[in-house]
C-alpha cells in the first residue's frame, strides 16, 4: 500500500511540461527560464528583521489575555530593538452582532492604535468558513500590526516574515506606512502550477546554479538566496534588498534563508515555560478565583491533549 501511494504522490511531482503556468490570484504565468534574475552580493548595508511572537494567557469563550512581543535587529551591528505588550479582547453585542473589543497593555512604548482591532466576530478577513472567529484571533491581528509599524520606523532596508499582502481589516493602514525599502520573505507557499505542480519545487529544477530572483508580477518574486540552497522563497517588495541578504543566508542550519529572520524570529518567540510562568502569575493570585472558573469553560481540549 505504502508503494502504491508513493506512485500516486510521484505522479503529480512529475507532472511538469513547458507549458505549464503558475497560478496567482486567479492569474495564470508562464514558467520559463528566460524570466530568471541573477542576483549578485552588494556592498554590506545596514538592514533590519522584524518578526513578532505571541501566547494565549488566559482565554475563555468571552475574552482572551494574550502576551505579545515584537523585536527588530538590525545587521551588521546586530542592534536589538524589543516591544511587548499583553493584549485583552473581550466579547461585546452591538447591534446584532458580537464584536471584539481590544485594550492595550504596553510594557514599552505603545505601537498599534486599540481602535484598529475592534472588528465584528463576523467579519470576513478574521473568520473561518461559516463559524464566528473566536476571541483568540485578535492576538494574530494585532501582533502583524505592531510587526509593521515596528519595521516603518526604520528607513533602511527592512524585511518581515511573510508578506506584504493585507490579510485583516485595517492592515492597509499600516502597511502604508511601510517605507519603499522595505521587503518579505514568505517561509511557505501554497501556490501552485496549472498542472496541480509546486512553483518552488520546478523553480529549482529549471533556474540557474547561482543565486537568482524569478519575477512573477510587479509585486511576487520566488527567489533563491544561496547557489546550493534546497528551498526557494517567495519574496515581494523592493528588490534591491535581495542583493544585501546574499551574506545574510549562508547559514548551514537552514542554507539560503536570512539568518537575521531566524534571529529574530528566536528574540521574538514566546516560550510555552514562559506563557505558563505569565499565567501563573494570574491564577496563582487569590483574588484572581473568579478568572478560573471562567477559564474552565474552555479548557476541554487541553485536558484531552494531556490524557494523550
Amino acid at each position: 500500500m505504502i508503494q502504491e501511494i508513493s506512485q500516486e504522490i510521484k505522479k503529480i511531482l512529475s507532472n511538469y511540461t513547458t507549458e505549464d503556468t503558475l497560478i496567482l490570484n486567479n492569474t495564470t504565468y508562464p514558467l520559463h527560464q528566460k524570466y530568471f534574475i541573477n542576483i549578485y552580493q552588494k556592498t554590506k548595508q545596514n538592514i533590519t528583521f522584524v518578526d513578532g511572537g505571541n501566547a494565549e494567557i488566559l482565554a475563555s469563550g468571552n475574552f482572551c489575555l494574550s502576551f505579545i512581543r515584537i523585536a527588530a535587529i538590525t545587521f551588521p551591528e546586530k542592534i536589538i530593538d524589543k516591544h511587548e505588550f499583553y493584549l485583552f479582547t473581550k466579547a461585546e453585542w452591538k447591534n446584532n452582532d458580537l464584536y471584539y473589543n481590544s485594550k492595550i497593555f504596553s510594557l514599552t512604548k505603545k505601537l498599534i492604535e486599540e481602535e484598529d482591532l475592534y472588528i465584528s466576530s463576523n467579519d470576513s478577513s478574521i473568520k473561518t468558513g461559516n463559524e464566528r472567529a473566536p476571541v483568540t484571533k485578535i492576538a494574530s491581528m494585532a501582533r502583524r500590526f505592531a510587526e509593521i509599524k515596528l519595521a516603518s520606523k526604520f528607513s533602511h532596508h527592512v524585511l518581515l516574515d511573510g508578506s506584504l499582502e493585507p490579510t485583516y481589516k485595517n492592515e492597509e493602514k499600516y502597511l502604508a506606512l511601510l517605507p519603499k525599502t522595505a521587503g518579505a520573505i514568505a517561509k511557505s507557499s501554497s501556490l501552485f502550477t496549472t498542472s496541480g505542480n509546486s512553483p518552488v519545487v520546478l523553480l529549482n529544477k529549471i533556474g540557474p546554479e547561482n543565486c537568482w530572483r524569478y519575477q512573477v508580477n510587479e509585486k511576487t518574486s520566488f527567489v533563491k538566496l544561496h547557489p546550493q540552497a534546497k528551498h526557494v522563497f517567495r519574496f515581494e517588495g523592493n528588490e534591491e534588498i535581495l542583493q544585501s541578504l546574499i551574506d545574510n543566508s549562508n547559514d548551514a542550519l537552514f542554507l539560503g534563508y536570512p539568518y537575521g529572520l531566524i534571529l529574530v524570529d528566536k528574540i521574538a518567540r514566546v516560550s510555552n515555560q514562559e506563557k505558563n510562568s505569565l499565567k501563573m502569575k494570574f491564577l496563582l493570585n487569590k483574588e484572581n478565583k473568579e478568572i478560573s472558573e471562567y477559564l474552565r469553560t474552555a479548557d476541554a481540549h487541553s485536558i484531552l491533549d494531556n490524557l494523550g
